[in-house]
């Protein structure tokens, strides 16, 4: 039976797709709710304060490191969105006089563009972001060797074979409009994927690619890093895969109530406390992932209501 169709972008899948059961049900919780939605493999916390979230998101980095040896390397894998973290973690790490040298990080993803990876001088690139907001601020003595730091390229092959050998403790993320991490987007409505969406098993075996954004996500991205101009946004990006995401031992996700809203914090988290992954819902998916946690700035996770602006 074929679903209906987007009411954002009908060539695209994304959650307006589903049924409106679970539209209407993500719609009803409160934050109560949603922190009674933990089960096993599944962990909600919230934070009260932004201090308190931001910082906490930075320890999960130095706890990642402290636990590296260069018997046994650990690495993370940590986004761009939020950002709020990474200025912590490089004062952590000097504060605490921890060294780097066997410690490794995974960037989420990267632009596309001209058929290649953007690079570090272009204003929107993420390595550059990562490298100037936490890497270059930590101290020489303690700094991670160039070689341990894994960022994606157009070319992932050396990217996907830097996940062989080392241990990812955690990967973190954010979530985006279109309820995706990294960006690892719903897919185009097109070919054998017309009438329903990939199933969830498929979409899995993605691994770090080349992929086509979807217009929520281009819109979001002009909001949140380009002063609102769509036109400046790559369509393209470079994305961490599933099939790297299921080496964590551990998924992050960070909601500070700033790049999704009300409703889409809602429906991940129903999605994946019920199991109900969905491939038009890619975070959903997480639902099969041994050890999940979101995290919510309470006062960032609003509430579901009509209110006129």
């Amino acid at each position: 039976m074929t679903r209906k169709l987007s009411s954002i972008a009908p060539d695209w899948w994304d959650y307006t797709t589903l049924d409106d059961e679970i539209l209407r049900d993500a719609a009803r919780l409160t934050a109560h709710d949603m922190l009674k939605l933990s089960r096993p493999g599944f962990q909600v916390v919230f934070y009260d304060t932004l201090e308190e979230f931001y910082l906490a998101e930075a320890l999960e980095y130095i706890n990642a490191w402290k636990q590296s040896t260069h018997d046994n390397p650990v690495g993370i894998c940590g986004p761009i969105g939020p950002t709020e973290q990474l200025p912590l973690v490089a004062r952590l790490v000097n504060e605490l006089g921890l060294s780097l040298k066997s410690a490794h990080f995974w960037g989420m993803d990267e632009w596309y563009l001209d058929g290649k990876e953007v690079s570090v001088t272009h204003p929107l690139s993420f390595e550059r972001a990562d490298r100037e907001l936490c890497f270059s601020r930590i101290e020489p003595s303690l700094a991670m060797p160039e070689e341990n730091l894994h960022f994606p390229k157009a070319d992932s092959a050396k990217y996907r074979a830097s996940w062989e050998g080392v241990r990812c403790a955690v990967m973190q993320g954010g979530q985006g409009e279109i309820k995706h991490w990294a960006f690892n987007d719903p897919p185009r409505r097109e070919g054998v994927y017309k009438s329903q969406p990939p199933a969830p098993d498929e979409y899995r075996q993605l691994h770090t690619r080349v992929v086509d954004l979807h217009p929520v996500t281009l819109v979001q991205n002009a909001r949140t890093s380009g002063g609102g101009n769509v036109a400046g946004v790559p369509r393209k990006a470079i994305s961490v895969g599933p099939v790297e995401t299921w080496k964590a031992e551990k998924v992050s996700i960070w909601h500070a109530g700033t790049h999704d809203n009300p409703f889409g914090q809602r429906l991940t988290t129903l999605m994946i406390a019920k199991k109900i992954p969905d491939t038009s819902v890619p975070m959903s998916l997480l639902a099969d992932h041994p050890n999940v946690q979101f995290n919510f700035y309470r006062p960032g996770i609003g509430a579901c209501e009509v209110e006129m602006h």
